[in-house]
């Protein structure tokens, strides 16, 4: 059974082919390179045992869309691709609403021409806004604070918006929005791990290139916060952990019998603040930061 998963070759979408591939399916990845690396590509056959087949082009390209799909017979798709910093999405809004809504949007009319109505959305815990109390119950109020978060939680709308409106036509449309908190670690085999174009715009890369040499130190961007140690606090889950919730409401889409709009959350309830993570890093690693 093949899956589309766009954004196939970054830090998360390339766990979750692995994930999928140990759970039966057929990963087929979509992605332009723009934010990952081609040799991800090599590294998930040296994974999976097998070639996993790759498509290289623009997710608003619609002739390119519609040969994908001709190409293969899609029982579900993933999207994970789009960009992704809360800080740049304020430098750069129209950026961000070009692609990440602009993009599943084309994503959605390719879909509907070729008859793919199985999708899982990666959305994000930011449109709960900053104000949210943890533990976040998915019922929560949505109130994103940036245009990052903006971008996710219009996609959202706009999916709930789709199988509202299609809920009559056959075949019904079935959409999961997945709203990740944040994505930490790799893949046990050392091959795969968050590895960004660029800056890091995440903890633990940072404090990864610091331990390396990389970077001669970590900035801690505040100590008075009403925490524990006093930095501030996430909540993190294990990049595995994620896929592995997306293979779970995978199967639960594939199962269903009605159509229907569900959204997930994605972590662990638990946060760590900037101190106690990099303290496991250094335990874990056996480098000072």
């Amino acid at each position: 059974m093949k899956i589309l998963v766009t954004g196939g070759a970054g830090y998360i979408g390339s766990h979750l082919c692995v994930a999928l591939a140990e759970a039966g399916f057929q990963p087929v990845v979509l992605d332009d390179f723009s934010n990952s690396r081609p040799a991800v590509i090599d590294r998930l056959a040296a994974i999976i045992g097998t070639p996993t087949p790759v498509a290289i082009g623009d997710i608003s390209d619609a002739a390119f869309l519609d040969r994908v799909f001709a190409e293969h017979e899609f029982a579900a798709v993933m999207h994970l691709a789009g960009v992704k910093s809360v800080a740049e999405s304020c430098r750069l809004p129209l950026l961000y609403y070009q692609n990440n809504l602009g993009g599943t949007l084309s994503l959605c009319a390719a879909m509907q021409r070729s008859g793919v109505r199985n999708l899982l959305f990666s959305s994000s815990a930011t449109v709960y806004g900053a104000s949210a109390i943890s533990p976040v119950r998915e019922d929560a109020p949505l109130s994103a604070a940036n245009p990052y978060g903006r971008s996710k939680l219009m996609i959202e709308r706009l999916l709930a918006d789709l199988v509202a409106a299609e809920a009559a036509h056959l075949p019904v449309w079935r959409v999961a929005a997945l709203r990740y908190f944040n994505p930490v670690g790799a893949h046990p085999s050392g091959l795969l791990g968050e590895d960004p174009l660029g800056t890091p715009n995440n903890l633990v890369p940072y404090i990864a290139d610091v331990a390396l040499g990389r970077r001669p130190h970590l900035n801690v961007y505040g100590n008075t916060y009403a925490t524990r140690d006093g930095t501030g606090i996430r909540d993190y889950i294990h990049v595995m952990d994620l896929a592995e919730g997306h293979v779970a409401a995978l199967r639960y889409l594939l199962r269903a019998n009605d159509g229907g709009y569900f959204a997930w959350n994605l972590g662990t309830g638990r946060g760590s603040t900037v101190l106690e993570v990099v303290a496991a890093f250094e335990r874990s690693s056996g480098r000072s930061v």
